[in-house]
């Protein structure tokens, strides 16, 4: 039986923008070497596979090469794609239970807000490779359970960004978050994620480092809610609150493409 799969950009407004993320809403558990090849064949930063449950739904997430512990913009589609296609009234949260824990999304008007958990950093002292392949001075360099986080002292630093993507493949983390303050008062931040070790060399627009980027700049600007943008070549747009140990992260999506999985 043809499995149903769509696509949908996240944390956009408009078609063609933000991140693509695969999605796939399964009748039953399929196997792990299933869904990687899924994911290999969509060839999108992230696939999400949402499985339903007695309460809520099951999710998790791959890349074109490994499976993921945590990722924003697949969850923003994965509810975006539940609401669209009626599978869940528009009324009703989306419960995921994931690798990470209970995540949930709630539509407000024409925006998704989610909960997340806040993955802040620690100061570090950087890797010599690090600032090798960042090809550009940093400002500062801390360390959250996944990524590394490093500022750069403009936006323009940050756009004309141009890394030694093959070292940062070989750092230990799953990448390297480069941000630095907006140079325009509509946003608070800006920042790039480049993720190369993880099958994905930059990420268009990233849900789950917002939950670091959020403790940082909150911090620095004293400020619990902020808007960010993240300057990839495609970019996208994200409104943040600091809950507690929580970040509630907000976006728009929009469907692409509906398509039929035969294998």
């Amino acid at each position: 039986m043809a499995t149903p799969i769509v696509q949908v950009d996240a944390f956009t407004a408009e078609p063609f923008g933000g991140n693509p993320a695969g999605v796939c809403i399964l009748p039953r558990e399929r196997d792990e070497a299933w869904m990687q090849h899924v994911a290999r064949e969509m060839n999108v930063a992230e696939t999400a596979f949402v499985i339903p449950q007695s309460r809520g739904f099951g999710l998790r997430w791959f890349t074109p090469t490994v499976e993921m512990e945590l990722c924003g913009h697949a969850t923003l589609a994965a509810a975006h794609a539940l609401w669209e296609g009626g599978h869940l009234p528009r009324t009703e949260q989306a419960r995921f239970q994931t690798k990470s824990g209970l995540l949930t999304a709630d539509l407000r008007g024409d925006w998704i807000e989610m909960d997340f958990p806040s993955t802040p950093a620690a100061e570090v002292e950087p890797p010599a490779k690090l600032l090798e392949s960042l090809r550009a001075p940093a400002k500062h360099v801390a360390k959250s359970r996944f990524d590394y986080l490093v500022e750069l002292e403009s936006e323009q630093a940050v756009r004309s960004l141009d890394p030694d993507l093959r070292g940062f493949a070989h750092l230990p983390a799953r990448g390297v978050i480069v941000t630095s303050r907006a140079a325009t008062p509509e946003f608070d931040f800006v920042s790039r994620f480049f993720a190369p070790a993880a099958g994905v060399d930059e990420d268009p627009v990233t849900g789950s480092t917002h939950s670091c980027l959020a403790p940082f700049w909150g911090g620095r600007l004293s400020k619990s809610k902020m808007t960010a943008r993240q300057v990839s070549s495609r970019g996208g747009v994200l409104k943040l609150e600091l809950a507690g140990d929580r970040v509630l992260i907000s976006g728009q999506a929009v469907t692409v493409m509906r398509a039929e999985i035969l294998a």
